[in-house]
Protein backbone atom coordinates (compact mmCIF):
# COMPACT_ATOMS: atom_id res chain seq x y z
CA UNK A 1 0.00 0.00 0.00
CA UNK A 2 2.66 1.88 0.77
CA UNK A 3 4.15 1.80 -2.55
CA UNK A 4 0.76 2.90 -4.13
CA UNK A 5 0.55 5.90 -1.84
CA UNK A 6 4.06 7.10 -2.42
CA UNK A 7 3.40 6.73 -6.53
CA UNK A 8 0.57 9.35 -5.89
CA UNK A 9 1.94 11.27 -4.54
CA UNK A 10 3.20 14.13 -6.93
CA UNK A 11 -0.31 14.00 -8.34
CA UNK A 12 -1.72 14.88 -4.75
CA UNK A 13 0.84 17.34 -4.08
CA UNK A 14 0.24 19.11 -7.06
CA UNK A 15 -3.52 19.31 -5.92
CA UNK A 16 -3.05 20.56 -2.78
CA UNK A 17 -1.10 23.29 -4.24
CA UNK A 18 -4.19 24.03 -6.75
CA UNK A 19 -6.52 24.29 -4.13
CA UNK A 20 -3.92 26.34 -1.73
CA UNK A 21 -3.09 28.69 -4.26
CA UNK A 22 -7.10 29.10 -5.42
CA UNK A 23 -7.88 29.35 -2.00
CA UNK A 24 -5.34 32.24 -1.46
CA UNK A 25 -6.36 34.06 -4.46
CA UNK A 26 -9.73 34.22 -3.68
CA UNK A 27 -8.63 36.14 -0.49
CA UNK A 28 -6.23 38.56 -2.55
CA UNK A 29 -9.30 38.86 -4.97
CA UNK A 30 -11.88 39.46 -2.73
CA UNK A 31 -10.50 42.39 -0.78
CA UNK A 32 -9.07 43.71 -3.89
CA UNK A 33 -12.08 43.88 -6.23
CA UNK A 34 -14.65 42.93 -3.84
CA UNK A 35 -16.16 39.68 -5.53
CA UNK A 36 -16.96 36.94 -3.39
CA UNK A 37 -18.43 38.91 -0.65
CA UNK A 38 -15.48 41.05 -0.67
CA UNK A 39 -13.10 42.12 1.72
CA UNK A 40 -15.44 42.19 4.95
CA UNK A 41 -16.86 39.23 4.15
CA UNK A 42 -20.53 40.22 3.04
CA UNK A 43 -21.33 43.51 1.75
CA UNK A 44 -18.63 43.52 -1.41
CA UNK A 45 -16.03 46.00 0.23
CA UNK A 46 -12.76 46.45 -1.22
CA UNK A 47 -9.68 47.88 0.86
CA UNK A 48 -8.60 50.80 -0.23
CA UNK A 49 -5.69 51.20 -2.78
CA UNK A 50 -1.93 51.50 -0.87
CA UNK A 51 -3.74 50.94 2.78
CA UNK A 52 -0.50 49.36 5.01
CA UNK A 53 -0.83 46.35 5.75
CA UNK A 54 -4.18 45.12 4.16
CA UNK A 55 -3.78 46.06 0.44
CA UNK A 56 -0.60 45.12 0.22
CA UNK A 57 -1.16 41.70 1.85
CA UNK A 58 -4.09 41.25 -0.72
CA UNK A 59 -1.70 41.89 -3.67
CA UNK A 60 0.46 39.20 -2.19
CA UNK A 61 -2.35 37.34 -2.20
CA UNK A 62 -3.50 37.59 -5.31
CA UNK A 63 -0.14 37.05 -7.09
CA UNK A 64 1.21 34.30 -5.30
CA UNK A 65 -1.68 32.17 -5.04
CA UNK A 66 -2.03 32.43 -8.76
CA UNK A 67 1.95 31.66 -9.31
CA UNK A 68 1.61 28.55 -6.91
CA UNK A 69 -1.86 27.43 -8.69
CA UNK A 70 -0.77 27.29 -11.93
CA UNK A 71 2.78 26.28 -10.11
CA UNK A 72 5.09 28.68 -11.82
CA UNK A 73 7.91 30.00 -9.08
CA UNK A 74 6.13 27.80 -6.55
CA UNK A 75 9.08 27.68 -3.89
CA UNK A 76 9.47 31.80 -4.23
CA UNK A 77 5.96 32.52 -4.38
CA UNK A 78 5.21 30.08 -1.64
CA UNK A 79 8.00 31.61 0.58
CA UNK A 80 6.58 35.00 -0.23
CA UNK A 81 3.22 34.08 0.90
CA UNK A 82 3.82 32.27 3.72
CA UNK A 83 6.06 34.71 5.27
CA UNK A 84 3.33 37.83 4.91
CA UNK A 85 0.57 34.80 6.41
CA UNK A 86 3.05 34.80 9.70
CA UNK A 87 3.43 38.74 9.59
CA UNK A 88 -0.50 38.59 9.56
CA UNK A 89 -0.44 36.12 12.58
CA UNK A 90 1.62 37.48 14.90
CA UNK A 91 1.20 41.04 13.95
CA UNK A 92 -3.05 41.18 13.34
CA UNK A 93 -3.98 37.80 15.88
CA UNK A 94 -1.52 37.05 18.29
CA UNK A 95 -2.00 40.40 20.30
CA UNK A 96 -5.77 39.32 20.65
CA UNK A 97 -5.27 35.97 22.69
CA UNK A 98 -2.44 33.09 22.19
CA UNK A 99 -3.73 30.25 20.45
CA UNK A 100 -5.52 30.72 16.84
CA UNK A 101 -8.90 29.48 17.82
CA UNK A 102 -9.10 32.43 20.29
CA UNK A 103 -7.58 35.18 18.17
CA UNK A 104 -9.37 34.15 14.94
CA UNK A 105 -6.35 33.32 13.32
CA UNK A 106 -6.87 29.85 11.95
CA UNK A 107 -6.62 30.54 8.34
CA UNK A 108 -3.75 32.85 8.69
CA UNK A 109 -2.02 29.93 10.80
CA UNK A 110 -3.06 27.05 8.17
CA UNK A 111 -1.75 29.34 4.60
CA UNK A 112 1.77 29.79 6.54
CA UNK A 113 2.41 26.27 7.25
CA UNK A 114 0.41 24.97 4.00
CA UNK A 115 2.63 27.60 1.83
CA UNK A 116 6.04 26.85 4.09
CA UNK A 117 5.48 22.95 3.19
CA UNK A 118 5.08 24.04 -0.92
CA UNK A 119 8.41 25.98 -0.55
CA UNK A 120 10.62 22.17 0.00
CA UNK A 121 8.11 20.15 -1.75
CA UNK A 122 7.93 22.48 -4.80
CA UNK A 123 5.21 22.07 -7.57
CA UNK A 124 4.25 18.71 -7.69
CA UNK A 125 2.86 17.31 -11.06
CA UNK A 126 1.49 19.24 -13.38
CA UNK A 127 2.87 22.23 -12.33
CA UNK A 128 4.27 24.70 -14.89
CA UNK A 129 7.64 24.77 -13.30
CA UNK A 130 7.58 21.11 -13.59
CA UNK A 131 7.13 21.60 -17.92
CA UNK A 132 9.86 24.63 -18.51
CA UNK A 133 12.25 22.15 -16.24
CA UNK A 134 11.35 19.12 -18.78
CA UNK A 135 11.61 21.56 -21.91
CA UNK A 136 14.95 23.23 -20.63
CA UNK A 137 16.22 19.51 -20.29
CA UNK A 138 15.28 18.45 -23.74
CA UNK A 139 16.90 21.78 -25.21
CA UNK A 140 20.06 21.04 -23.47
CA UNK A 141 20.63 17.61 -24.23
CA UNK A 142 22.98 17.22 -27.64
CA UNK A 143 21.72 15.24 -30.30
CA UNK A 144 22.94 11.31 -30.31
CA UNK A 145 26.18 10.70 -32.08
CA UNK A 146 25.17 8.86 -34.94
CA UNK A 147 27.85 6.55 -37.12
CA UNK A 148 27.69 7.39 -40.89
CA UNK A 149 26.96 4.21 -42.70
CA UNK A 150 28.97 3.32 -45.48
CA UNK A 151 27.20 2.26 -48.66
Amino acid sequence: MTARLNGAQPYVLALFRVVVGLLFACHGAASLFGVLGGATGGNGGTIATGTWPGWYAAVIQLVCGGLVLLGLGTRAAALVASGSMAYAYFDVHQGMALWPIQNGGEASAMFCWAFFLLVFTGSGAFGVDRLLSRRGESAERPAPERTPVAA
